[in-house]
């Protein structure tokens, strides 16, 4: 007996915990700021879309430690990315080469 009025204690509580954390979320939604209206979106610029824009990027070299002993912290290393490449040439598919790793061709002979 007393093992029925656990579960049915337990599931009321559960019960309460849900409809508390719903009406809860409805507070909280109805404090948010409106959605922006249509007159309020985004637009495009004046002259029109954005490109995309096709470049050869090559990575900054990484700072090197003064002593062996030393560790570079990462406010040192500052901000690593990449540059623009002074050479914009693409790479090109060398004939005799089979293309790609793994892609099956004989590669050099």
């Amino acid at each position: 007996m007393f093992g029925y009025i656990l579960v049915l204690v337990a599931g009321v509580a559960i019960t309460a915990g849900l409809v508390w954390a719903v009406r809860l979320g409805m507070n909280v939604r109805r404090r948010e700021s409106a959605p922006p209206r249509p007159d309020e979106q985004p637009t495009l610029p004046p002259d029109g879309p954005v490109r995309e824009t096709r470049e050869m990027r090559e990575p900054h070299e990484v700072p090197r430690a003064t002593d062996e002993s030393e560790r570079l912290t990462p406010h040192q290393l500052g901000n690593v990315g990449t540059r623009r490449a002074e050479d914009q040439r693409r790479p090109r598919w060398s004939p005799g080469s089979s293309g790609s790793f793994g892609g099956g061709g004989g590669g050099r002979t």
